[in-house]
């Protein structure tokens, strides 16, 4: 499988690379936002040596998109952040394990790093795109991960329809001049086909995609992965109504020992899904969400029903200020309650192991302001362990204020409440745990 995607591959390239190339133009574009926000604990326990101290800072980031045009229907794509750091806070230890979401360290990101650089070539026979660019976004924001691969795509484009076939390396630990490996055969390897079809009002579409990882495939883990997921979804308009869904279900072997009568593997079988509608009558609008994330079942050692690093419900859906808010995770840190053994009970995105149901409403009473109130609740699909006591992640209260200041500039305020539930004590309840509280503002500028 791995020769024949590399075959492909080395095709693709040899097409793409034999055109004739000529600069002719360079398209920019990009975000920049600096917000301040403080949190009034950086974590939910109370009456502990460890129950961590408020914090306030101020921070920042600019992202680049640079689409250099070399001739019509080809083009070089590049995207780069610049500057994303907190405020005069300590710099962070150079390093080689990749930030979030990037292709950067962290301490690159805080200067400048480079997260996309590809070839995009709309040929007669479909568009082909190689190199570094965006993985892990499809259909809604649900479960969407934005994050840089090496990939290859083809995609075939109709006016009403799309179909896509995805080769993508997730992981290489082949020897190379930095890698002095001594076993072959130890990659993380994607590939998926996908189809997506529109109509008026709507559209639909579905995801297939087969897993390979085989990087601890050596002693003493001896054991690879390789598992299917689908992922249909579908979004319709109805009058005023906006109504969107998907659906993800991950079936394989998460550990394939390679002595079976050693170890036992283990089966995954793990779904999530969500459900989201919203009205806007102009003025005024409301909306309400569900959303479900497996967790695993401590019980059975030989079944995976949840999976945290492949099955959760994305970095890039923020449903709360608060819970599972990959930007307050990013920039303050994990929200830790109290732990059982490797267990431990934190607020931090993505979304796992939750039942959430969230109601929202908001008001427009002049053009360029949207005030919103959110409500939202979250209870554990399972207990982390055996002696766990409690499913009650607890209630978030959100307020949000957007003003449009002119086209490209925007100014937010947002205020978010967390009733701290009882999952967080763990496994004793002489844990105790405290309410928290977020604060935030943020400046948008879009060019």
């Amino acid at each position: 499988m791995k020769r024949c995607g590399l075959i492909l591959g080395i095709l693709a390239l040899g097409l793409i690379f034999c055109l004739p190339a000529r600069a002719v133009d360079l398209k920019l574009s990009g975000v920049y936002y600096a917000g301040g926000l403080y949190l009034d604990k950086t974590t939910v326990k109370k009456g502990a040596a460890s129950d961590g101290p408020s914090t306030a800072f101020y921070f920042q980031r600019l992202r680049t998109h640079a689409e250099l045009v070399v001739a019509p229907g080809l083009s070089l794509i590049t995207r780069f952040d610049v500057m994303e750091r907190s405020w005069g806070a300590p710099r962070a230890t150079p390093g080689t394990a990749l930030d979030t979401m990037s292709a950067g360290t962290r301490a690159e990101n805080e200067n400048i790093a480079f997260d996309w650089a590809y070839l995009h070539y709309k040929s007669p026979v479909g568009q082909w795109r190689a190199g570094y660019l965006n993985d892990g976004a499809w259909g809604t924001v649900f479960m969407d991960t934005s994050t840089p691969r090496g990939k290859m795509a083809w995609s075939w484009n109709r006016p009403n329809w799309m179909y896509t076939i995805q080769i993508v390396k997730m992981a290489e630990n082949s020897r190379t001049a930095l890698n002095p490996r001594t076993a072959a055969d130890l990659d993380g390897d994607k590939y998926c086909t996908a189809f997506r079809y529109s109509w008026k009002n709507a559209e639909a579409g579905i995801l297939i995609g087969l897993g390979r990882d085989a990087a601890r495939k050596p002693a003493p883990d001896s054991y690879k992965g390789l598992y299917n997921n689908v992922m249909p979804f579908a979004r319709v308009r109805l009058g005023p109504v906006k109504l969107q869904t998907e659906v993800i279900y991950f079936i394989g072997k998460l550990r394939d020992y390679e002595d079976d009568a050693a170890k036992t593997d283990v089966q995954l079988s793990a779904w999530s899904g969500w459900i989201d509608a919203t009205a806007d009558f102009g003025r005024f609008y409301a909306g309400g969400t569900v959303a479900y994330v497996a967790g695993d079942d401590p019980g059975t050692a030989d079944k995976a029903e949840g999976d945290a690093l492949r099955n959760n419900g994305g970095r890039d859906w923020n449903p709360c200020l608060i819970m599972w808010n990959e930007e307050l995770t990013y920039w303050a840190g994990n929200v830790n309650g109290y732990a059982d053994g490797a267990a431990t009970a934190r607020q931090s995105g993505p979304m796992y192991n939750a039942w959430f149901f969230q109601l929202r409403g908001g008001v427009r009473p002049c053009e360029g302001l949207d005030i919103a109130a959110v409500v939202s609740y979250a209870n554990a699909d399972k207990k982390p362990t055996a002696a766990w006591l409690y499913n009650d992640y607890g209630y978030e209260v959100d307020l949000t204020a957007m003003v449009k200041i002119t086209d490209n500039l925007s100014y937010m305020l947002g205020a978010g409440y967390l009733f701290t539930g009882k999952y967080y004590k763990g496994a004793s309840d002489f844990n105790t745990v405290r309410d928290n509280y977020l604060l935030l503002s943020k400046l948008t500028l879009t060019f």
